[in-house]
């Protein structure tokens, strides 16, 4: 119960972290859209063996992070949610790729290197999607979605899907409340009661789709999402996008730590 109460609870968390009132959080959503995917293609860009070479883009979801005064347990938790999903595309990466090179006087397997690169990777655009989230809320991404004109039916579903996962864990608190209290002493659920628990959900979840869907209409709701007044792009919003693509931009061409390092080892000869 405590566990399904959470994951309402973390769903959302977002939402209220985007209403706070922050420099980062007052940049025009389509700006911070944008400077998200170029972040993105950028990260996706490098080679497999490029570790070094992405250290650097670590600077965009920690800034963020400060700027935005947001926690950073509640970020890093969500984060470790997809490393599953990377550990279980990058382990066998080891196995298949044997081949080895030196560095740094290190002798190390390229298995191991794809396999960190796939995983630091997955942490980066994990957490730029994430900070996305947090900084806008999901009302003003969709209203940046929409000036970029991004369909409407696919805007749409994309809100009615965030907005539903939360109204369906509300309905699945409830299933198990009323059974735990019929089971008080029941550990976990009977498997010979799934059936009807899940056609419960289906029943309930229809029911309340209808409920939400009718109080829709009656608001006005005629198959547009409305976002509220548009807000104007000013030059701070632009001066964050061309600083942040500038250094995207120098991250991508040259490899920041090695020519450090190199500098360093110069000035020590």
């Amino acid at each position: 119960m405590a566990n399904i109460m959470n994951s309402i609870f973390d769903m959302r968390l977002l939402d209220d972290l985007a209403g706070k009132e922050t420099v980062l959080h007052r940049i025009h959503p389509l700006i911070k859209l944008l400077t998200t995917v170029f972040y993105l293609v950028v990260v996706v860009s490098f080679d497999k063996y490029e570790i070094v070479g992405l250290l650097p883009l670590i600077v965009f979801p920690v800034l963020v992070i400060t700027l935005a005064e947001l926690p950073f347990r509640p970020i890093l938790k969500r984060m470790l949610l997809a490393a599953p999903f990377v550990l279980g595309i990058g382990i066998l990466n080891p196995v298949f790729d044997h081949q080895v090179f030196v560095i740094g006087g290190l002798t190390l397997s390229r298995g191991w290197i794809t396999f960190l690169s796939v995983f630091l990777k997955c942490l980066l655009t994990v957490s730029a999607a994430l900070l996305l989230i947090a900084t806008t809320g999901m009302d003003k991404l969709a209203s940046a979605l929409r000036m970029l004109k991004i369909p409407r039916l696919f805007v749409l579903q994309l809100l009615m899907t965030y907005r539903y996962i939360s109204v369906l864990m509300e309905e699945v608190s409830l299933i198990w409340r009323a059974y735990s209290l019929r089971a008080p002493r029941q550990k976990g659920i009977n498997r010979k009661v799934w059936g009807p628990l899940i056609g419960q959900l289906i029943l309930r979840t229809y029911e309340r789709a209808q409920r939400v869907y009718q109080a829709m209409c009656l608001r006005g709701f005629s198959g547009e999402y409305n976002t509220g007044k548009q807000v104007r792009i000013r030059v701070w919003d632009l001066a964050y996008l061309i600083s942040w693509s500038l250094f995207f931009a120098v991250v991508r061409i040259y490899n920041i730590p090695m020519l450090i390092g190199s500098l360093l080892t110069g000035v020590g000869r």
